[in-house]
């Protein structure tokens, strides 16, 4: 007999991640693939209510996210560290239109990386959003996620500001780079 194995259990915290987007009233989520956020990404395509739109790159979600916003829907963008630097141009039209913006971002270059392309963008993506006027929360715990995003959203969706949640690499877990010999 052929039985579909079941799936894995998510970590208590993206389950927790979408939860509270989901009870927040999120309503549109722009994403490049990534693994960190593959919990929240099936489920926003699981979910009638919740549009997502999948992006060619980070900066696109940019557009989306205001765009939404412009348009009376509250969305989020998910990218990882590496694709804040496509999208530094594309925040100054949030600086400068003044628009509400989330996004949460997954840490790489951080915590027993193996890539070492990811290590120069992983150590400025802080700085990067913090020039570019977006504040940076951080959650390194599975017990500070919830809060956390929690908190974005407040910041975000009841005061009008840009803010980035930034999900270490500690937390998401050790990628192994897998060789074929």
């Amino acid at each position: 007999m052929n039985e579909t194995p079941p799936a894995p259990v998510p970590p208590s915290w993206k389950v927790d991640v979408f939860a509270t987007l989901k009870k927040r009233g999120i309503q549109q989520i722009a994403y490049v693939p990534d693994a960190g956020h593959s919990h929240t990404i099936r489920e926003a395509q699981r979910d009638p209510a919740i549009h997502d739109v999948v992006l060619t790159t980070e900066e696109e979600g940019v557009g989306v996210v205001t765009g939404a916003w412009l348009g009376g829907q509250r969305a989020v963008l998910l990218m990882q560290s590496s694709g804040v630097g496509n999208c530094v141009n594309m925040f100054s039209l949030l600086e400068m239109c003044r628009f509400p913006f989330l996004t949460l971002v997954t840490m790489r270059g951080e915590y027993a990386e193996f890539n070492p392309w990811q290590g120069p963008m992983g150590r400025t993506t802080q700085q990067a959003l913090e020039l570019m006027g977006i504040t940076v929360l951080r959650a390194d715990t599975p017990e500070e996620v919830e809060e956390t995003v929690e908190a974005a959203l407040d910041s975000v969706f009841e005061a009008g500001e840009r803010v980035a949640v930034l999900l270490g690499q500690k937390l998401i877990g050790r990628k192994k780079w897998e060789r074929n010999r």
